[in-house]
């Protein structure tokens, strides 16, 4: 009992105790200005003391393409920041502002490449203006980790440092228009401006968190104070349906294009025709989001109604198909139409009249079929299909059940609905050769879904799905088919298809140059003039073509187009589409080694024939966890360029990741330390190339130019760490 007395009380006089140290060190700090454990002397700091609110910056969702290369980012950067006052207290015997000005400046201008005199200016504005600090402008601002490291080695007294987050796009001019920019707000934080990132933005953004803490007025934390943290929450990240490898081949087409006809503008896109996924969309000139030279912020394939010509007879013959009054063998006149009005206002074909339509340069076809007018593009045979076989009237139910003059609401596109022109005689005329009413490369995508599959029409789309940053498992939004209407039968699809086989196949096709070894296309050209303010300009024609692969089993839907001078040979001269074309059927798996056909003889030069070249592909092994015997032994036999980036025995990542379609020539990376690898050498590397040494190492790279690396700024051979400053250069 005395033994638990004495207990009691010993416990009893040691509470007391702590108590009593307790209100001494708020006494000594409160009164005294002395914090006891430490016996730091707080006067310098308690005159002034204050709460201070911090916010910590979420990231910013990441964006990626269907493989997993990232598209778009947020990359850890930092800001300088030097304090110039003397009033500034002295840290024991260090002081904490910039003395040296001239020795600061010379040693801040040769490590940051800027101008001696304008870093002198900033750091001398506490004589001049009295500043208590100041940053360097663009100069001190978004530095690499390297950077800020070199700084910092050399101890500058008053330079100092903020984190800070930009956001960049590794693949530079990728599918710009569609994907869009982030630009930094006010607050440093960035905000989508246009595209996906605007679009996401809900989803992208995350939610910032907070730091608050006590501290001075020239910001020294008080020790032995309390810090409140609520972490951030990171945005979303997002997948796209888009395939760089199409991507890259839609734009290296666009290049071709403009440099054989000098466009004003070329916009093109390739879609799943089963499911409506976009794997390529975009549009010449684009730009680079990390330095916005943009030059039109407008999406050319929703923004851009216009006059689509031949490609949309399609639908006039498949109106007349489905109503189940077509005979494609049917004689009918190709020559000249002339007409009037009847008393619907609806085109009536005579003899003679001031109102005529020709063929394309004025081709007379005479007596032939309803199938050879959609095999050589008569517009006066499409004025009988719609006219004589059908009415004005059922043609336009048509092309509204095919969706056009409607906008397609496709994930967040801005889009226009295009213009129907249906009041005159001549409207209706127009109407049935694709010109006088305006659609969109959506609407158009749209429609053909329906034509070159089963009937049914598939809503195109892009965003396949948004994920949890800290677990990709769980996924927030997946993408699904949407069927958006069956405007025909699939007896009629069929039938369709027949024909627009025949536009490419046929000696006489408008569409044969287009042809490809690998396998056989079915589709339909067009070419029409431009209208601007209601009349037509001069000397400009729109250039299309609308196919589909393979044609016995129609997988892959690509549409392309450009707005350039009057050529006789535009179709004739199809390299850049051609091009494109062959890596569909490479990216289905379908590759081919024989001769290409000749194109007729057109009176210019022959264009050049692309070169063939023996090419396998294979689904990409996954040789993760395994050894590098076993990867090459995985390999070997595709002839794959493979980058081996460690000095490990052990694959530990890979690019491509398994299942992705891997061909010959391709380069393979194979990781095995993700701390340090030798730099390769990267001349004449893709930015595709680099941006998967990136994606596979996530070492960050900064790349400048277009085209394939001319320069990089760590010279092959050097054996690198993380956090190096990596610069590549293209030309």
């Amino acid at each position: 009992m005395r033994k638990r007395v004495r207990t009691v009380r010993l416990l009893f006089i040691m509470t007391l105790a702590v108590m009593f140290m307790l209100a001494a060190n708020v006494f000594l700090v409160s009164i005294r200005k002395v914090h006891m454990r430490s016996g730091t002397d707080l006067s310098a700091y308690a005159d002034s003391a204050n709460t201070v609110h911090e916010t910590l910056k979420a990231v910013r969702g990441n964006i990626y393409d269907s493989q997993g290369t990232i598209i778009a980012q947020d990359q850890q950067t930092y800001n300088i920041y030097c304090i110039l006052s003397p009033e500034r207290p002295a840290v024991g015997e260090q002081i904490t502002y910039v003395q040296d000005i001239e020795g600061t400046a010379m040693a801040l201008a040769r490590i940051l490449k800027a101008d001696y005199d304008t870093i002198y200016t900033y750091l001398n504005q506490w004589e001049t203006k009295h500043l208590f600090q100041t940053e360097l402008g663009t100069a001190g601002r978004n530095l690499s980790k390297s950077t800020m490291e070199e700084i910092q080695e050399l101890n500058l007294p008053g330079i100092e440092f903020t984190d800070s987050i930009q956001r960049v796009y590794p693949l530079g001019r990728f599918a710009s228009n569609l994907i869009g920019y982030a630009q930094s707000d006010e607050n440093g934080t960035a905000v989508g401006k246009m595209g996906a990132e605007l679009y996401l933005e809900s989803y992208l953004k995350g939610i910032d968190g907070s730091r608050t803490y006590q501290a001075d007025s020239n910001g020294y934390i008080l020790p032995g104070m309390k810090e409140e943290i609520v972490s951030a929450v990171n945005g979303y990240d997002v997948y796209l349906t888009l395939d760089q490898d199409l991507q890259e081949s839609l734009e290296d087409a666009f290049e071709m294009t403009a440099e054989r006809f000098d466009p004003l503008r070329i916009w093109g896109s390739v879609m799943e025709l089963d499911t409506g996924r976009i794997l390529a969309w975009g549009q010449y000139p684009n730009f680079d989001p990390n330095i916005l030279d943009i030059q039109d912020f407008n999406n050319y394939g929703t923004q851009l109604p216009y006059e689509p010509g031949s490609t949309l007879k399609s639908f006039t013959w498949a109106a007349a198909v489905d109503y189940g009054v077509y005979d494609g063998d049917a004689a009918v006149y190709g020559g000249p139409y002339c007409y009037v009005a009847d008393e619907n206002n609806n085109p009536l074909r005579v003899q003679e009249s001031r109102s005529c339509i020709y063929n394309a340069g004025r081709a007379n076809y005479g007596m032939t079929t309803y199938d050879h007018g959609m095999i050589y593009s008569a517009n006066t045979i499409a004025l009988e299909v719609q006219n004589t076989l059908i009415t004005p009237q059922i043609h336009l139910d048509y092309l509204k059940k095919f969706g056009f003059f409607d906008t397609v609401n496709s994930d967040g596109l801005p889009e226009e609905s295009g213009i129907l022109n249906f009041t005159y005689a001549a409207d209706r005329a127009s109407l049935s050769y694709g010109q006088g009413s305006t659609v969109t490369m959506l609407q158009l995508m749209q429609a053909y879904s329906a034509l070159f599959t089963d009937g049914t029409m598939k809503k195109p789309y892009y965003v396949d799905s948004i994920r949890d940053p800290y677990d990709s498992n769980h996924v927030i939004y997946q993408a699904q088919t949407r069927i958006t209407g069956q405007p025909i039968t699939e007896e009629s699809a069929k039938e369709m298809q027949k024909i627009m086989w025949k536009v490419v196949n046929d000696e006489g096709g408008t569409a044969r140059f287009y042809r490809i070894p690998d396998c056989e296309l079915m589709g339909k050209t067009g070419t029409t003039q431009v209208a601007i303010n209601g009349s037509y300009a001069s000397g400009y024609t729109i250039v299309s073509l609308m196919c589909a692969l393979p044609a016995d089993d129609p997988q892959l839907m690509v549409y392309y187009a450009f707005e350039a001078g009057y050529n006789p040979n535009a179709h004739y001269y199809s390299q850049a589409q051609q091009s494109l074309l062959r890596k569909c059927a490479l990216h289905l798996g379908i590759t081919s080694t024989p001769e290409e056909e000749q194109p007729e003889e057109t009176g210019e030069e022959e264009p050049e024939e692309p070169v063939i070249t023996e090419v396998v592909t294979s689904e990409m092994p996954n040789v993760v966890n395994h050894s590098l015997d076993y990867a090459y032994s995985k390999l070997d036999w595709l002839n794959t360029d493979l980058v081996v980036l460690g000095t490990g025995n052990t694959v530990i990542d890979q690019y491509p990741a398994s299942t992705a379609m891997v061909a010959t020539g391709q380069k393979v990376f194979l990781l095995t330390d993700t701390n340090s690898f030798i730099m390769p050498d990267m001349t004449g590397w893709t930015r595709k190339d680099v941006t998967a040494l990136w994606a596979v190492t996530e070492f960050g790279i900064r790349m400048s130019g277009e085209g394939r690396v001319v320069e990089q700024s760590v010279p092959p051979g050097t054996l690198i760490t993380r956090g190096t400053d990596i610069e590549v250069v293209f030309e």
